[in-house]
């Protein structure tokens, strides 16, 4: 995606530079519900970075340009949601407060939302499903609308007792990346989750002091959403299994400046022409012996080898003995090996079809 507001960000001076971040911003996230911005809403993005006109007036200009019969018939469908949505993204990102809670989290869609769905700021109350490219219209499982309070709580609570202090830098961006699949997995309104959780990410951000890049967002929004998608989609009998690979190749890029290719082709699960053929994907781990939940651990911990027995069971859904058990049973048959003891240990597969 080429930018309109590239000469602000590499040349200009401090405020310009930080306008036009939130700029980029705000209109390439447009990109994961597929929306575009209007010619007006870029050229009125530029008086706001040039400092001739502030953000209160770019909404008014906005509104009122949407008031106007010539401007419905001149626009695509959803272009004013476009429009209107990015500079009110704009609006938050230029803001300093910001407060770690599911308040913030439903205050921020609110903002971002009001008067364009009736929704705006309330948590659904009916099931969802999203036919996904990506997984070839199959959708993920989403928090029921009755568990979305209470799950809401359980992550911001796990997420304020989890102590980055203790964590190198490398680990701290995993569990960041865990945590965001997790909130975006309960996907608690009827539209608009995936623009509400990156700017509420952004924002939480911040307050790490991370020097972060905006523009990986700017430029990788769709691929942001998709790696989302994958973190959360499993499909056990045809061998494909969540991963969060995707998304923290996303965040490393955002956080630590890494390179990674970030290319959308590269998470769409295999296609129907290969699955109507008989060629199911196939896990890459040996599974002689092993049970679906077995595959679903070993492919848990080959994505994350040092999570713990605590991690493994949140993620299969089941409870610690049992996954005591379980990793007993694989290390008695040679097919894991838990290595440097309990505090500092990972887990290696041992009898892998990679290392065959």
């Amino acid at each position: 995606m080429t930018t309109d507001f590239e000469e602000y960000i590499r040349q200009s001076e401090p405020h310009k530079r930080e306008k036009g971040y939130a700029w980029q911003t705000a209109i390439g996230l447009q990109a994961v519900d597929g929306l575009k911005t209007s010619d007006y809403l870029r050229e009125t993005a530029r008086k706001h970075i040039e400092g001739d006109i502030t953000i209160e007036e770019v909404k008014q200009l906005v509104n009122s340009y949407y008031e106007s019969k010539t401007a419905r018939n001149d626009v695509e469908d959803r272009t004013e949601e476009a429009d209107k949505v990015s500079a009110r993204i704009t609006e938050l990102l230029s803001e300093q407060s910001f407060t770690f809670s599911p308040l913030e989290y439903i205050s921020i869609h609110r903002r971002l939302f009001e008067g364009i769905y009736g929704h705006a700021g309330k948590i659904r109350d009916y099931n969802i499903t999203k036919k996904e490219w990506v997984l070839n219209g199959e959708t993920v499982m989403y928090a029921g609308a009755d568990s979305i309070r209470e799950t809401l709580d359980y992550d911001f609570t796990r997420e304020k007792e989890y102590d980055y202090r203790h964590h190198d830098i490398v680990e701290a961006v995993s569990h960041i990346a865990q945590f965001v699949s997790d909130l975006w997995q309960i996907h608690p309104f009827g539209e608009g989750n995936t623009r509400t959780t990156a700017v509420f990410v952004i924002k939480y951000l911040r307050t790490f002091g991370f020097d972060i890049s905006n523009e990986t967002f700017a430029h990788h929004s769709w691929y942001f959403r998709n790696a989302l998608v994958r973190a959360n989609y499993n499909n056990v009998p045809n061998g494909i299994f969540a991963t969060k690979r995707y998304l923290e190749a996303f965040f490393r890029n955002l956080i630590l400046g890494e390179q990674n290719e970030l290319k959308n082709r590269y998470l769409h699960v295999l296609s129907e022409s290969q699955s109507a053929a008989g060629e199911a994907p196939k896990c890459n781990i040996c599974t002689l012996n092993c049970t679906l939940e077995d595959l679903a651990l070993l492919n848990f911990i080959k994505e994350k080898p040092n999570a713990t027995q605590k991690e493994i069971a949140v993620y299969i859904r089941k409870s610690e003995r049992t996954v005591k058990t379980m990793t007993v049973k694989l290390a008695e048959q040679g097919i894991i090996e838990r290595k440097n003891g309990r505090r500092n240990g990972y887990w290696v597969i041992k009898n892998s079809k990679t290392n065959n």
